[in-house]
């Protein structure tokens, strides 16, 4: 037993002095903030393995109230009004915690392996991804490959697909940390798929992007039988392509800016999620739906029938054409992060596109000047969109209003007001004349 405990105490020890600085890095804590692709500064002297573990634990008290107008309906299967929503009351939601594993293997290389240890989604383990980063080849001994690779990312593995600016800001399960927000957009376009991404970067602030992934967030080698509405031959599962072209510099000291455009396509898929790949679900809980469908509805792994609540997936299950472009300005303390997004999409069983756009703005204002540990901030998200079986367009509009406070750099504190509202949904749908509002505070450790 002494010896175990012995053998413990070692590794706990290594593991400990192993959590210096890794190359090409973002961090899991404030230093993280309004961290986008990782750059091609090399600060950081290689002197061997080092693994670091980390982790994010979020925790929040919410206060939401909803209510609708829907038509009260029965459903074949299920019990009472299934247009009525669930009574609302002050409460704590689920806590979600993530494991982060990283290590350097070599000099300019890395990996990462994230694991979502509980999640409103899923509440047991999972493996989000994993991948593995070159910025340097040094194996390959060669001085032209070691002079293009002073411009070069190569990223590598299962990962979040860097299709926009938007999901480095977002809510991902325990970690809150990049987030000034409790939730993330209405329309949430965020998947980890297999694949690879090549970034060339330049000292003018200059970048470009292109990327190719299998296209789906649960892969498979099995072929497709259903047929496709629009071509009448069976569902073949291409590739994913995307890219980002953008300018990212510092001005001066006062002044950041950042502008980039960003596309993704995929033709043919088993089922593509890139509006429908969070395994963790949103933070706010039980918004909008229905008790009476709750009860009936069998449950695996999951904590609720529904862990998207006050999101929009516009269900672009097959073909995706998407594009968004982003801003991001930082003037000392004043920070805009602005978003335009024209995404078209169809089913398996549909033979047109339909489209959904989404527009979103982010006023973020940090102090005291020089910490900026604490902020103020306000959101402005819209979707509309032509779902599937609709005639006209439906719309659904969000304000939220938020202030913070970082602890630490590894704890952080925040609270949110908010208030969602739909239009355009016909009276026989839950979300007829729907609204949800109210205050909701988090509680985030990163590190």
């Amino acid at each position: 037993m002494k010896i175990k405990l012995i053998l413990l105490f070692c590794l706990v020890t290594s593991i400990v002095k192993a959590q210096e600085q890794l190359q090409y890095f973002r961090p899991n804590d404030m230093r993280g903030i309004n961290v986008f692709e990782t750059s091609k500064t090399d600060t950081v002297p290689f002197t061997g393995l080092k693994v670091k573990v980390g982790g994010n634990f979020e925790m929040e008290f919410q206060g939401l109230r909803n209510f609708n107008t829907a038509t009260p309906m029965t459903k074949p299967g299920f019990t009472g009004n299934v247009n009525s929503l669930e009574t609302l009351t002050n409460g704590f939601a689920l806590p979600m915690a993530n494991l982060n594993v990283d290590a350097q293997l070599e000099d300019g290389i890395r990996m990462n392996i994230t694991l979502y240890l509980a999640t409103r989604h899923h509440e047991d383990t999972w493996v989000k991804g994993g991948y593995i980063q070159f910025d340097k080849l040094l194996f390959l001994k060669s001085d032209v490959i070691n002079n293009i690779m002073k411009s070069v990312t190569i990223k590598v593995g299962q990962f979040d697909v860097d299709y926009g600016d938007q999901h480095f800001r977002r809510s991902d399960g325990g970690n809150t940390i990049y987030n000034p927000f409790i939730e993330n957009y209405i329309m949430d376009e965020f998947a980890t798929e297999i694949g690879a991404e090549v970034y060339v970067h330049t000292h003018s602030g200059f970048f470009v992007m292109g990327g190719m992934t299998n296209g789906e967030l649960d892969a498979t080698v099995v072929a497709g039988t259903k047929i496709d509405s629009a071509t009448g031959k069976p569902n073949q599962f291409d590739p994913a392509f995307h890219g980002k072209i953008g300018f990212d510099k510092q001005v001066n000291k006062d002044l950041r800016v950042r502008i980039t455009g960003s596309g993704y396509t995929i033709h043919s898929a088993n089922s593509s999620t890139l509006f429908g790949g969070d395994r963790t679900g949103s933070h706010y809980f039980n918004v909008m739906e229905n008790q009476n469908i709750a009860n009936g509805t069998t449950l695996s792994n999951e904590n609720d029938y529904s862990p998207f609540s006050g999101r929009l997936n516009p269900g672009f299950s097959e073909e995706v054409n998407t594009v968004m472009g982003n801003v991001f300005l930082k003037y000392k303390g004043l920070e805009f992060f602005g978003t335009a997004e024209d995404a078209k999409g169809r089913a398996i069983t549909e033979v047109k596109e339909r489209k959904a756009t989404q527009y979103a703005a982010d006023l973020i204002y940090r102090f005291p000047q020089g910490k900026e540990n604490f902020w103020v901030g306000f959101r402005y998200n819209t979707v509309t969109a032509l779902l599937q079986g609709y005639t006209s367009n439906i719309t659904i509009n969000r304000e939220a209003g938020s202030l913070g406070w970082f602890i630490t750099k590894n704890i952080m504190a925040k609270a949110e007001y908010v208030n969602q509202n739909y239009e355009g949904y016909p009276s026989a749908n839950i979300l007829n004349g729907g609204n949800f509002h109210g205050a909701v505070l988090e509680a985030s450790i990163g590190f």
